[in-house]
This record gives structure tokens, C-alpha cells and sequence, in this order.
């Protein structure tokens, strides 16, 4: 392959990258958390004519709380949405929604990416610990769901028995004092309601208003009520330590409980609603639940493929300044690139990517968007596997192409350029092609910090629909199309590649 073909190869691929992003800017995706403000900088700004901006962590899996309205605008609803809407338009301030995972809540506004939280969150004792709360905006009872034909209606009857509870929340709190439970923690209440139809649990213990949902989608499900516990554990607003604005709220709250406005939102949330299902030969699987929602997971294609190439393009450049640091026969650069492989390949990728997100504001000041944070983590995690793919494939040709060329006075630049790389290409292109593979199905990983790609999309549908298994099935769909569309591309690729064999 000559150098043209290398120019048309990379220049194609920077065109599509630039289209992907320019398409993005036209058609957003949804919102995220781009930039935060924290809550004493709000409260100290002065007044002007701009409102200042307060951003909220939350949950969206949650109904009737919080979840996102995918058969709609496809923004994030609830009743916990609305509360806070009402007291920041009182107190002027600009709301601004972060989407995340319920069990890193806690993390986001100790390291400052959020500036309160609303997620149905109970002031337990043990976060009173590290977190400050509002006064209680609603106080809900603990249920039992569990299969009718085997039905648990009371504590004791959870003795001996397997138990799931969502990670973190005061569900999970309340089932550890269960004497003889089995405790499984998950993290998202539409995970429970697939381990509890496929039973790998006995029960799920969830509060009455996600009871009522699960029940309703799902008929072969009962739920019973635990004993009321104390109004203390109510759900409050959180707040970072020494909030200056947690009055303010308070002062909201108060009158909202006063003037009835508070009892209108809860009310409006907390409408009954009837669901039909209709299963498919016999089977529990119903994709009529999937009505409406294929447009919202579709529009999550986009965010996947923008960013694995990302991923993938700044993987295999900073890859190949690795190899070429590797054999480079300079020492402190074959240390520095032996040391960044060793660590990048030694410790696992959801752990760099979480580092990488929730690290940056607090040692760096700087509110990295969630989709930047993903594309660093994968590039830089891709980089390490990729250099050394590309040392061995540079090592792989023949010595006499380099020799023959140091003896043409050839300078190493061109050498590498224009000899040494074309070949290598050639050799390690299966090995590139899997390695993109592998980064457009690990890209499902970034959902965990909110980034809505097809997985993300999915959640949100399985906690809207509370079925999971008709949405899993038709992202994996989706996903396999890709694979095979990829696949495709780099043959004919490595056809062309090899037509001068």
C-alpha cells in the first residue's frame, strides 16, 4: 500500500469523526452535566440579569420519582423533578439535571460535580454522617415483592430466604437487620424485578409507590407491606457539609407543605395506572412494551459510534507513540511506556474510567463532561493494548527493509512512514479491527456515569417499563448489527490492502 492510500484511509476516517460531531451539535442526545457551579458560589453571586445555576444529582430509574420520559421530550420527570423545580424558579436560581447511578449520588456532591441531590433519598443516620439533608418532603413504607405463588408476606418469613435490595438505598439499610436474610444488592430496581422472575431471589424489598409499579407490569408479582417506621427516615433533599443554601430550600419546603403545594405534586405523581401485557407463545417476554420507545434507544447508535471511534483514533495514536517509544532504544522512554502498559493493562478499565470522572473536579477543578471522561479512559486504556499490537507488528518486518533503507540515506521519519508502518498495517489490521470490536461493546460501561448510549437508553426503559428482558434483547440486536457492519468494513479494507500480494 503506498502513501496515498494511508492519506485517503486517515483522512476519511477525521471526516466521518467531524461529521458524527457536527451531527451531534444539530441533534442533541439529551442533556448532561457540562458545567457546575457550587452551591456558595450561587448563593455569593451577585444579582444580575443571568439566573445563577444550581445542578442536581439524580437517578433516573425511579418512577414515579424520578425517571426519563423516552415516549416523549425524553427528559428526566418526576415527582422529585417537579419539587425541585418549584423551589429553585421561588428562590431564582437555573436547574440544571445530572443523570447518574443512585450508588454515586453521594460521591458526586462530595467531589462538587452536583450541588444537591433529589433521588428518593432517605436522611438515614449514616449519611447524616457525611452529608447534610433538608427537612423530609415525603415519608414512604417499605413493601415485600415477591412471586404470588410464592408469596412473603412478612419480616420473619424473610429468614433463610434470598433478599435483593437496590445498592445504597434505605431498603438495603432495612434489610440488613433481617436476621437469616441472604442479602443480593443491586443497582437498579428494574435488576431486581429479573432476578426475582428468574428466581435467583425470594424477594425484593422496594417502598409502596415502586411496589405498585412492579405489581402493575408485571401480574405475576404480589407485593405486601412492611411495619411503618419512623418519619425521620424520610425522603430529603442532600446537600454537600455546611451548605449555605440548605435554609433556603427549607424555608421553600415549608411553605409548599403550608399552601398545599407540595400535597398537588405528590398527588399528581401518584395516579393509578392500568397496564395490559401480552406475552409472546406462552413465554413472559412482551415487546409490545417496547411501543414508543425504539425512536429514544435509536438516537443512543449515535453516542456509541461517535464514541468508540473517538476512543479508537486517539488509542491508536497515542498506541503507536508508545511501540515507538518501546523501541526506541532510549531508556527512560522504554521505562515510561513499559510502566504506563503494565499499569493500564493491570488494573481493570471501570475503575479508570470512575477515577477518571469522579477524580477530575476535585484534584483538577475542572468538571469534565461524562463523555470526555469515557473517551479518555477507553483511549488511554486502548492505547496500552494497541502499542503493544503495534511494536509487534512494526518488530514483524523484515530487518532488510529497514537496513536497505538506512543505507539509501532514507531518513527515519520517511523510513517509518513510508516503509515500515504500511507493512506493518498490513500484518496487525485483524488485531486493530478486534480491538475496535471490543471497544464498541465495552462502550455499554460508560452508563455508569450517565452517558446515554445504548445502555444507558435501555435502563432507562427497563426502570420506565420495569421489564428488562425484551429491551436487553433488542439493544444486543442492535449491537450485533454494528459488530457485523464493522467487521464488514474491514474487510473490504484488508482486501484492498492485500491486492498487491
Amino acid at each position: 500500500m503506498n502513501r496515498k492510500r494511508l492519506k485517503i484511509i486517515y483522512l476519511s476516517l477525521i471526516t466521518f469523526t467531524v461529521l458524527l460531531v457536527a451531527l451531534g451539535q444539530a441533534f442533541p442526545m439529551g442533556k448532561q452535566s457540562s458545567y457546575s457551579v457550587s452551591a456558595e458560589s450561587a448563593a455569593n453571586a451577585p444579582a444580575s440579569g443571568q439566573k445563577k445555576k444550581l445542578v442536581m444529582g439524580t437517578s433516573a430509574d425511579y418512577p414515579p420519582y424520578e425517571s426519563v420520559d423516552a415516549k416523549g421530550s425524553g427528559e428526566i420527570v418526576g415527582l422529585d423533578i417537579d419539587v425541585a423545580k418549584y423551589i429553585t424558579s421561588q428562590l431564582g436560581y437555573e436547574l440544571e439535571i445530572a443523570n447518574m447511578d443512585f450508588n454515586g449520588l453521594i460521591a458526586a456532591l462530595q467531589t462538587g460535580r452536583v450541588d444537591f441531590v433529589m433521588s428518593a433519598m432517605s436522611a438515614t443516620d449514616e449519611r447524616k454522617q457525611s452529608i447534610d439533608f433538608s427537612d423530609t418532603y415525603y415519608a414512604a413504607r417499605n413493601t415485600i415483592v415477591s412471586k404470588k405463588g410464592t408469596p412473603l408476606e412478612t419480616e420473619a418469613s424473610l429468614s433463610g430466604k434470598r433478599v435483593g435490595t437496590q445498592l445504597g438505598s434505605t431498603q438495603d439499610l432495612y434489610a440488613a437487620t433481617i436476621e437469616g436474610a441472604v442479602l443480593k444488592k443491586l443497582n437498579k430496581i428494574p435488576d431486581l424485578i429479573q432476578e426475582l422472575n428468574s428466581g435467583r431471589i425470594d424477594a425484593a424489598i422496594v417502598e409502596d409507590a415502586v411496589a405498585v409499579e412492579m405489581t402493575g407490569s408485571n401480574p405475576e408479582l404480589v407485593m405486601n407491606f412492611l411495619p411503618a417506621e419512623s418519619a425521620d427516615n424520610g425522603y430529603a433533599i442532600a446537600f454537600p457539609k455546611q451548605s449555605p443554601i440548605v435554609a433556603e430550600f427549607n424555608g421553600v419546603l415549608a411553605e409548599m407543605k403550608d399552601n398545599g403545594k407540595l400535597d398537588e405534586i405528590v398527588q399528581q405523581w401518584f395516579a393509578e395506572e392500568e397496564n395490559e401485557s401480552r406475552s409472546l407463545l406462552g413465554l413472559n417476554i412482551d415487546f409490545s412494551t417496547l411501543n414508543g420507545y425504539i425512536p429514544y434507544i435509536l438516537k443512543g447508535v449515535y453516542v456509541t459510534l461517535l464514541f468508540t471511534l473517538v476512543s479508537a483514533l486517539f488509542g491508536l495514536v497515542w498506541g503507536t507513540i508508545l511501540s515507538l517509544f518501546k523501541i526506541s532504544g532510549i531508556k527512560p522512554l522504554e521505562w515510561f511506556a513499559t510502566a504506563y502498559t503494565s499499569v493500564f493493562r493491570g488494573t481493570p478499565l471501570l475503575v479508570q474510567l470512575t477515577i477518571i470522572y469522579y477524580a477530575t473536579p476535585q484534584l483538577f477543578n475542572y468538571d469534565i463532561p461524562a463523555l470526555m471522561a469515557a473517551g479518555l479512559a477507553f483511549g488511554l486504556n486502548s492505547a496500552a493494548y494497541l502499542s503493544e499490537t503495534i511494536r509487534g507488528g512494526i518488530m514483524a518486518v523484515d530487518k532488510g527493509q529497514r537496513e536497505a533503507a538506512i543505507a539509501l540515506g532514507v531518513p527515519y521519519r520517511k523510513m517509518m512512514i513510508r516503509i515500515i508502518f504500511p507493512q506493518a498495517l498490513r500484518t496487525i489490521l485483524p488485531a486493530l479491527v478486534n480491538e475496535c470490536v471490543a471497544l464498541l461493546k465495552e462502550s455499554s460501561l460508560v452508563s455508569v456515569i450517565g452517558v446515554s448510549d445504548l445502555m444507558r437508553r435501555a435502563d432507562v426503559v427497563r426502570s420506565d417499563t420495569f421489564r428488562s428482558i425484551e429491551v436487553l434483547l433488542f439493544i444486543a440486536a442492535i449491537y450485533y448489527v454494528l459488530v457485523l457492519i464493522l467487521t464488514s468494513f474491514a474487510r473490504m479494507l484488508e482486501r484492498r490492502l492485500r491486492r498487491s500480494d
